[in-house]
């Protein structure tokens, strides 16, 4: 897909973060804008923003993770603008600690935001954009916790390798059905400015913990706004990164090259059979 002036783009998690940017980024190019969050502040923020610059957006609150609010928000954007071209499967959250430690809350609300969200999203527009036979294109925002497994984000890293196996099985499903006009990406980055240390404030209630937080939980919340904070790329950098992948129609979206050596000594790790090696300290275990 490289043609973007008119067309219809549903980001979710529009409200911060990527999710912002890929609204700037596609109002720039002249793409009518369809964008959700769960923070109905800051989606109205984004939204305010785009129209003073002329752009063509509505916004929908939608909490990615029930079904329903994903089908209403389709609903919205074909009522809106008659089709959906581009699709920023985007909203995402996290939690840290060790996997023992946290609880089934946690499970619950990373997994229903972060790879419900995702099947939810793609159950919802897929059979839009094939309806439509038309150029097309889906972003899945995974992360490089997705091709590594670093300590005390087990939650995390668990739900972004299933965004991964997912995403891929998306490539390839897509392709099986004869649909090669609509392309796939799968954007993994690595530590970026975003809102993604402060996701807590979008928990919904009837999901919130009724215990404090364990040191392992500090530790990896600590660790992961310190990360966040000395991300040297922006978002802004990594919506251009990934609209540069859309128009060539790339799969991998790698933010980080430098975080790929210890991708491969993950491969390694698993070919030769070795115990996994701590990806934060590159060395083999």
């Amino acid at each position: 897909m490289d043609r973007f002036a008119g067309k219809v783009a549903v980001i979710t998690g529009a409200g911060s973060g990527f999710g912002r940017e890929f609204a700037l980024a596609g109002a720039a190019l002249g793409m009518k804008l369809v964008l959700a969050d769960l923070d109905t502040a800051g989606l109205a923020a984004t939204v305010d923003a785009l129209r003073a610059q002329g752009a063509d957006a509505i916004g929908v609150t939608a909490d990615v993770a029930d079904a329903a609010q994903v089908d209403a928000l389709a609903r919205a954007a074909l009522d809106a603008f008659g089709g959906v071209h581009l699709l920023f499967n985007n909203a995402g959250v996290g939690a840290g600690g060790f996997v023992w430690e946290n609880s089934a809350n946690d499970w619950q609300w990373v997994f229903g935001v972060n790879v419900m969200g995702i099947a939810n999203g793609l159950r919802a527009f897929v059979p839009i954009m094939l309806e439509q036979n038309e150029p097309a294109h889906i972003v899945n925002t995974a992360s490089v916790a997705g091709l590594l497994a670093a300590p005390a984000m087990g939650v995390y890293n668990a739900s972004k390798h299933a965004v991964v196996a997912l995403t891929e099985t998306l490539y390839h499903d897509l392709r099986l059905a004869g649909a090669s006009s609509i392309g796939v990406s799968l954007l993994c980055p690595a530590f970026v400015p975003t809102g993604i240390a402060n996701a807590e404030r979008s928990r919904p209630e009837a999901l919130a913990n009724d215990t404090p937080y364990t040191s392992s939980q500090k530790l990896a919340a600590r660790q992961l706004t310190k990360a966040v904070e000395g991300g040297k790329l922006s978002a802004r950098d990594i919506a251009a990164l990934t609209f540069d992948a859309v128009r060539e129609g790339r799969f991998y979206v790698i933010s980080h090259p430098n975080i790929m050596a210890s991708v491969q000594l993950r491969l390694d790790d698993i070919a030769q059979l070795r115990n996994p090696s701590d990806p934060m300290s590159f060395k083999r275990g």
